[in-house]
């Protein structure tokens, strides 16, 4: 069959949708990802892609669309605006990736259409060829909600393609576990694409001292430096090895002795070498961390960030705080509390039974 797979142009929306996209495309099935941007280097896993958002800037887009609508806009950017801010943004995304994605899956002809919460633009594709369409969830929301939100900011894009709304998906595919988060849906394991970067040989094994992995937001923006500043002003205090993935400039400046710094890597591949990670929030990083068994600090902000950061919190296996509020004490609490290790340890075996995408490669064939 062909399928179509279609993501925000962003890295970190295309990259959890990579592992599904290969396995379906190893099991003899014609795959073509449909994205832009920094997803575009997803080409590099062997799969054919296409740009759908040629000179896409994200930032155009919010300083385009929150200032008509400043309240949504101050708790997007407090991370309590929920799924409204997402709406927003990603309708206004949405409207312009609408378009070229129909058109592609016109000339394609797809047989299935398999879309992120965040990339309803499949959807709409799916329902013009009257082809089925599956939702893969790549975010700690439940994707209903997210598509509702978004969609009802589609409704000239809907017209323009003769809709009024969007039929249900045929299938969905839940990633969350279920002790961290609801999501409706065929269970599938979490995995992501994690790109290019080598992994020094030093981070393959632990060093002398416990070692903290510390990263940051693919986008830029306000907060982009996530947790680095605060980690890096508390290290000197903290007895282990801290690492800073892709610090920016000013974080990297002056450093403690006993922080590193490298550039981009695998982290899946360095994390079972670590004992924590401490991150921006985002939903690929608190699946990293739960997927390895680490007890991780994912730092309250903008957007979904906040949520992702209090369902760690909840489940017990990580802290939630605000960068400014990160202490050699809450650093040195990730390393010797085994209370949350011991919950991430649990989420970790829980995520390990998730059937992994390849096993759901017949299911979605079954369904065309």
């Amino acid at each position: 069959m062909r399928v179509l797979v279609v993501s925000a142009p962003l890295v970190g929306h295309v990259f959890p949708l990579v592992p599904l996209a290969v396995a379906l495309r190893d099991a003899g099935h014609d795959v073509l990802l449909a994205t832009g941007g920094g997803g575009l280097t997803a080409a590099d896993a062997g799969l054919a892609v296409h740009d759908i958002a040629p000179g896409f800037d994200f930032g155009r887009i919010a300083l385009r669309v929150f200032p008509r609508h400043p309240l949504i806009a101050r708790a997007e950017m407090a991370g309590t605006a929920g799924t409204r801010g997402a709406g927003l943004l990603f309708g206004a995304l949405n409207d312009q990736l609408t378009d070229p994605v129909v058109a592609l899956a016109a000339r394609w002809q797809p047989d299935l259409v398999l879309h992120e919460p965040f990339a309803v633009a499949g959807a709409v594709a799916a329902a013009r060829l009257d082809v089925p369409a599956v939702r893969q969830e790549n975010a700690l929301f439940d994707g209903r909600d997210l598509v509702r939100a978004t969609t009802a900011r589609l409704g000239a894009a809907l017209r323009r393609h003769g809709l009024t709304d969007l039929p249900p998906p045929a299938a969905a595919l839940a990633v969350a576990p279920p002790s961290v988060a609801t999501q409706a849906g065929w269970p599938m394991r979490y995995d992501s694409y994690v790109g290019g970067g080598e992994l020094p040989a030093w981070l393959r094994e632990p060093g002398e001292r416990q070692r903290i992995l510390v990263t940051r937001s693919t986008l830029t923006g306000p907060g982009d430096r996530g947790p680095m500043p605060a980690v890096v002003a508390a290290a000197a205090e903290v007895d282990a090895e801290i690492v800073l993935v892709r610090p920016d400039e000013r974080s990297a400046r002056s450093l403690p002795g006993n922080v590193r710094v490298v550039d981009w890597i695998p982290l899946d591949a360095a994390l079972p070498a670590s004992a924590a990670l401490v991150h921006h929030g985002g939903a690929g990083s608190v699946f990293g961390a739960l997927a390895a068994g680490l007890p991780q600090l994912a730092t309250i902000g903008p957007g979904d960030r906040r949520h992702n950061a209090e369902l760690v919190a909840r489940r017990g296996a990580g802290l939630s705080l605000r960068p400014r509020d990160i202490t050699a004490q809450a650093l040195t609490r990730l390393l010797s509390d085994e209370a949350l290790r011991a919950a991430a340890g649990q989420v970790s075996r829980e995520i390990a039974a998730m059937p992994p995408p390849a096993d759901l490669v017949a299911r979605l064939a079954a369904v065309v």
